[in-house]
């Protein structure tokens, strides 16, 4: 169902992102990786998957903070296959801005990465996806709808994601599906101590760590077997999100 059709992920040279890349590469898309720093990994992760099939995998540089340059990226990667079937925001920054701290550049940050970028890259690709009868699926947080504690920034943010999701479903159907994924415990920040990491893990129902494939095989259902959700957030936490 999904052979040649076409993906752009957006931070997709590490974790979630590449994991991702590789799933849907193995159903038969075509990928175009965004990467803005990590041209390295990215260009490891393209050699790998071009080795498995040829010229699958094309990479696209770009800082999704430079909003007046993000039609031109989706001209870009409609240049490339004359077409866009799925668009997966995944680009993210993640640290803590406890309250008292917070900068200007900061806020500028974190709220650019994880809500502005997504919103003015989905509008750009809108009418390539409408063409398609595509889909759009934004990376959330569970944290977009319990706040996460000197995290207040990425999780106003994220719940900002959350909304952009449900608005864009309004707007853009029926052509284009629009929904987002919520991982919990999938991947730790960096510096999480093991004491943290086992008291998170003790708030889930499953009482274990979720893995980047969990995170894959959900996105992967969104675009391939939920022809009939929009708007929606699919939580990927063990259940940790039911937990008080």
């Amino acid at each position: 169902m999904l052979s040649n059709k076409v993906v752009l992920i957006t931070g997709a040279a590490h974790r979630i992102g590449a994991t991702t890349a590789r799933m849907l590469h193995a159903e038969g898309m075509n990928i175009l990786l965004h990467y803005r720093n990590s041209r390295d990994a990215a260009e490891t992760l393209q050699t790998e998957l071009n080795a498995i099939r040829t010229d699958s995998v094309q990479l696209i540089q770009a800082d999704l903070h430079d909003t007046a340059n993000l039609p031109a990226l989706v001209e870009q990667a409609i240049n490339i296959w004359g077409r866009l079937d799925v668009l997966i925001n995944n680009a993210s920054s993640f640290y803590s801005t406890p309250i008292g701290t917070v900068t200007e550049t900061q806020w500028d940050d974190l709220i650019g990465s994880n809500l502005k970028a997504p919103f003015f890259l989905s509008q750009a690709a809108a009418p390539y996806l409408r063409q398609q009868h595509g889909c759009i699926i934004s990376i959330v947080d569970i944290h977009a709808e319990r706040p996460l504690k000197e995290f207040p920034v990425y999780s106003m943010a994220k719940a900002g994601l959350v909304m952009l999701t449900k608005s864009l479903a309004c707007e853009l159907g029926p052509e284009v599906r629009v929904n987002a994924v919520a991982p919990g415990a999938i991947l730790w920040p960096e510096n999480l101590g093991e004491n943290e990491k086992q008291k998170i893990i003790s708030r889930t129902f499953l009482k274990r760590q979720g893995a980047p494939d969990d995170i894959a095989r959900a996105i992967l259902y969104l675009i391939r077997d939920a022809g009939y959700m929009s708007g929606q957030v699919l939580t990927v936490d063990g259940g940790r999100s039911l937990n008080s």
